[in-house]
């Protein structure tokens, strides 16, 4: 997600199909060891590169702090603060985004220098001189001699610097730093307290993509500074400790002189959405100690218990580098926003403690993008994990009195299409993972978010957090659909609100709620208002109830045309509740199985001067690159032409995900293109979360070892390579599926095995 951008696609065309096995890389017979080795196959760079925006800093899974450099500051490739074609380095900030559209955060920035005083040194690096594995990034800064490692706890980062020169050691902290300033990011004001001379605690305020962010540190020396310097707005004095401002604006840059010596200078800076104080408890639990080693090694274990969730086995060396650092990019947000008592800052602004501080409370979810396979995903490997994101949910809620839509930081930032909030609390209802919980509760907060809210238009009045109030509910609920001229986007609004009605039904049915149940089933399929049975096409609908004419499918117009980063194409595909309706609606598996060749046979050609950015990873009209496309190859398996979409699934596998900086091909969004490649290479997709129920596809792995909460699952694909590609026969449990290539997630569960055999040829 991101705004409108000029940038190269990626596109194949239909040859590619039939050539999927010929450019894949090249292999070797390494297999994957005891759990440490798993850790030699992530890559932190991967997605570094091209627009992934991912970052190769040091954190912790869905950890608090993401201690990272910071190399690019202005425009659409700053949105993680990092980019694989810098060399240039600013600082290391303690907050970061993961593979998104949008920047923010980048919060306590720290920068270790040496040689002549400015107001804002530069770092200079080769990328030769870059290391970064799960918890750990180290950097040679050439122009200042100067080597930096970083390493972190969950609410701690912590920094090692050694100098070349021994008496010639700086650091600067500075309180003016910021991503994507162009796009409005900005800080607004800083707290700061020199306690001593070894220890600085403070509140950054800032205003961007979160409306109303705050973040409070305490920074610690390993060795007291002999001395300190503050710019403000460019203009130096000396303080001394015991000085303090609160809510100043000026651009601050505090400089600190260290000692001269020659073991390095270790710098540890908690943080907390709270205060100061909490800051300085958080960093007193998790790391009261300067032993950088030892919170290296920690990470790497906690690290190593996270990829060994999910084992796998295979010939492909590529194919075990995209795997586990995808499954580490999966791991990266939503992130715990709690401090280490329970604390934490809610939608409302206020400070709430949390009964139980191991649940945590949780933000960064990009849930337009995450629903569709992220959470899916964890609820096979981690429910526990999954239903803790569900609670944070329904607190933000409680705290709000909406659900979110993209929170960030305590924020509401309003960002995409749908309520998707209650797709991930559908999915938990339907596969068992809600029984404890308050469903009426539930249904209550799905249902209020689900329509337009002139309470809240009022409240977010003149805030960004008024993008959460659309008016696209107004005019589902008057019309049954959204209107074409009177907001934008009404295609994809209004299909992706009829599956999110849909969600809700489920929720209010295990509830008990029969009548708000058949409500949201009926409203589930408004979506049935686009289709065009002339063009075949999700059509825009104008106020008098005609359709938009002329219409141009492979028109695009980023934030501006019928459908969200896309055109018709992409967006013709989208009704995963009501595929059996879908399919009568369209007049069946040949209809459905002819545009499906169509979208994947025609131009690639996207018209519009002003077409999203996002439309990338392109065969034919499929656009792999952006989230609405990942469920389409997988419709194949509600044709009698499978083996159509198995083709399709090699192809992205192999070409559109790669061990590389460039290896993903649009933004990797908070670890949803991760966890695509995950389950896909599993063998599996969940084309409608909310349905307990699973797709087989075309998987890469020749056996896998999922780690459920009671034991082992195991997945062994035979007769297994590149060309092999097409599914031949299929057994859960031993029960035959071959046909359907479908079965429940109840089926995933300890000793059971997925068996799966592969061929040359499709299976007729």
């Amino acid at each position: 997600m991101q705004p409108q951008t000029k940038h190269r696609l990626r596109q194949l065309p239909l040859l590619a199909l039939a050539l999927a096995g010929l450019s894949a890389c090249s292999t070797t017979s390494q297999q994957p060891g005891p759990n440490d080795r798993l850790l030699s196959f992530v890559d932190p760079f991967i997605g570094t590169g091209e627009h992934g925006h991912t970052f190769p800093g040091a954190t912790r899974p869905n950890a608090m702090v993401q201690f990272s450099p910071d190399t690019h500051l202005i425009g659409w490739d700053a949105s993680s603060g990092y980019h694989a074609t810098d060399s240039t380095l600013y600082a290391f900030s303690l907050t970061h985004l993961s593979g998104t559209g949008v920047g923010d955060l980048g919060d306590v920035a720290v920068l270790p220098y040496s040689g002549a005083d400015s107001l804002k040194p530069v770092a200079r690096f080769a990328k030769k001189e870059e290391q970064a594995s799960p918890g750990y990034y180290a950097v040679e800064l050439a122009n200042f001699g100067i080597r930096t490692e970083l390493t972190s706890t969950e609410r701690v980062g912590l920094l090692r610097a050694t100098y070349s020169d021994s008496t010639d050691r700086k650091l600067l902290l500075d309180l003016g730093h910021i991503l994507q300033p162009n796009w409005g990011h900005k800080v607004v004001g800083n707290d700061l307290e020199l306690i001593n001379d070894s220890t600085i605690r403070g509140t950054y305020y800032t205003k961007g993509w979160a409306e109303h962010h705050q973040l409070s540190y305490t920074l610690h020396l390993s060795r007291p500074a002999d001395s300190l310097a503050l710019w403000r707005d460019g203009v130096r004095s000396r303080i001394q400790p015991g000085y303090s401002t609160s809510g100043d604006t000026a651009d601050l840059k505090l400089h600190l002189y260290l000692p001269q010596g020659s073991e390095p200078v270790l710098v540890k800076v908690g943080i907390s959405p709270s205060s100061p104080e909490q800051a300085e408890k958080n960093l007193a639990a998790e790391l009261p100690h300067w032993d950088f080693d030892a919170v290296h090694q920690d990470s790497r274990r906690i690290w190593s218990e996270v990829l060994s969730k999910i084992e796998i086995e295979t010939a492909d060396s590529s194919v075990l580098r995209n795997f586990y650092t995808a499954l580490y990019h999966a791991h990266i947000a939503p992130f715990n926003y709690q401090d280490v008592d329970g604390i934490f800052r809610g939608m409302d602004k206020q400070l709430h403690r949390n009964a139980d501080p191991a649940d945590g409370h949780y933000t960064v979810f990009s849930l337009w993008d995450t629903y569709r396979a992220l959470h899916p995903l964890l609820t096979i490997i981690e429910p526990e994990r999954a239903l803790r994101y569900g609670r944070s949910l329904i607190s933000d809620y409680q705290e709000g009195t909406i659900l979110p839509r993209w929170p960030l930081a305590s924020n509401y930032t309003g960002c995409m299409p749908g309520y998707h909030s209650v797709s991930i609390l559908a999915d938990l209802v339907a596969k068992g993972l809600a029984s404890g919980e308050d469903l009426k509760l539930w249904t209550e907060a799905a249902q209020r978010s689900s329509v337009y809210r002139e309470d809240l238009a009022r409240k977010f009045a003149g805030t960004r957090e008024l993008d959460l109030i659309t008016r696209h509910p107004y005019y589902k609920e008057r019309y049954g659909f959204v209107p074409a001229d009177s907001v934008p986007e009404s295609v994809s609004w209004g299909v992706e609100m009829a599956y999110d009605d849909w969600c809700i039904a489920r929720i209010a049915e295990a509830a008990g709620l029969k009548d708000v149940a058949k409500e949201y089933d009926k409203r589930g399929l408004y979506y049935r208002r686009y289709w065009d049975h002339e063009t075949r096409l999700m059509r825009p609908v104008m106020g008098d109830g005609s359709f938009r004419t002329p219409f141009n499918p492979r028109y695009s117009a980023h934030g501006k045309s019928d459908y969200t980063e896309g055109n018709a194409y992409q967006w013709s595909f989208y009704a995963p509740h009501d595929m059996e309706g879908f399919l009568q609606l369209m007049g069946g598996k040949q209809v459905l199985e002819a545009n499906l060749d169509t979208l994947f046979t025609t131009s690639s050609r996207i018209d519009g001067a002003e077409q999203s950015g996002d439309i990338t990873g392109l065969i034919g009209q499929y656009a792999h690159g952006n989230e609405p496309s990942h469920h389409i190859a997988y419709l194949y398996n509600y044709t009698d032409s499978p083996h159509k979409g198995q083709a399709i699934l090699d192809t992205v596998l192999r070409h559109f995900y790669q061990p590389t900086p460039e290896g993903i091909i649009g933004n990797e969004d908070c670890g949803q293109m991760s966890a695509w490649y995950i389950l896909s290479s599993l063998g599996f997709y969940q084309v409608c979360p909310g349905k307990a129920e699973y797709v087989i596809g075309r998987p890469l792995v020749d056996k896998a070892t999922l780690q459920l909460p009671r034991g082992k699952f195991v997945i062994e694909v035979k007769g297994n390579s590149k060309e092999a590609k097409y599914v031949q026969s299929a057994k859960i449990n031993g029960r035959d599926i071959t046909r359907e290539l479908r079965f429940g997630h109840a089926d995933l569960k300890a000793g059971g095995k997925l068996e799966i055999q592969m061929g040359t040829q499709p299976r007729r």
